[in-house]
């Protein structure tokens, strides 16, 4: 992949639909959406600016709004977090945050959950966490991947994090544990930011890696693995998504 100006996108690809609207934490519903999608190029940006974060807030509200949960769009944007978005015709169809683990600010599950993030913390893991995704309706499979892998990139390869931990409604535990190999850790508690149950999860960073280099860009030659890891980019696409988004914090 090439170098790229600043404002450019970090990866742009082809797809096709396929991932109906899915939310962190949350599940599958039936809002209608609000554009037509069929094979078209999606690009990746970083919402490095208030107006690129207003317009995945934008999608995010409307995302979660439509369930009744009680949730921010409009929350301060903090120092350890970035917001990546996907875009196609002009149109926000996929977003997501990732915040790094500081001991000034910690994580959004601290709230929740910080004895067990402090016994991760005190074996030497250095903890994200993956926020505020969503994804519109009939959107493909592969706006998804790309957007967890820019960001398993972000927190593995620039700043050296080794595990995501994440919130998740234990109607939907199974979905990310069987897509990207999530573990248990931690029994349900009552998620006050959303005012809904949730339970914690983790994923080492190591194990990610290692099912990327497996079936990263492999969509059409595994057809027996059901994770999400074959919508991932290929490994060799990861040097040039790195430089990009280095670039894009600056």
């Amino acid at each position: 992949m090439p170098t790229v100006p600043h404002d450019d996108p970090i990866v742009s690809f082809d797809a096709s639909p396929g991932l109906r609207d899915l939310v962190v934490g949350e599940g599958t519903g039936e809002a209608l959406l609000d554009h037509p999608l069929d094979q078209q190029t999606f690009h990746i940006r970083m919402a490095n600016s208030q107006g690129r974060r207003e317009a995945a807030s934008l999608l995010l509200k409307k995302m979660y709004g439509w369930r009744g949960y009680a949730v921010d769009p409009n929350a301060a944007h903090t120092p350890n977090k970035i917001t990546l978005f996907a875009e196609t015709g002009g149109v926000t169809v996929g977003t997501m945050s990732l915040c790094l683990d500081t001991p000034e600010i910690g994580l959004p599950a601290d709230e929740n959950f910080r004895d067990l993030l402090d016994e991760l913390r005190g074996g030497q893991r250095r903890l994200c966490e993956p926020s505020r995704l969503a994804i519109d309706k009939g959107v493909s499979k592969r706006v998804f991947a790309a957007l967890i892998h820019i960001s398993y990139i972000y927190a593995r390869n620039i700043h050296r994090y080794t595990d995501y931990i994440i919130e998740v409604n234990p109607r939907h535990v199974m979905f990310y544990k069987r897509m990207l190999g999530f573990r248990d850790f931690g029994v349900q508690r009552q998620c006050t930011r959303v005012g809904a149950p949730a339970v914690l999860l983790r994923l080492e960073l190591d194990y990610m890696g290692e099912q990327i280099r497996r079936f990263g860009g492999l969509m059409e030659a595994h057809d027996s693995e059901r994770s999400f890891y074959p919508y991932f980019f290929p490994t060799w696409d990861e040097p040039g998504i790195t430089g990009r988004l280095i670039t894009g914090q600056t």
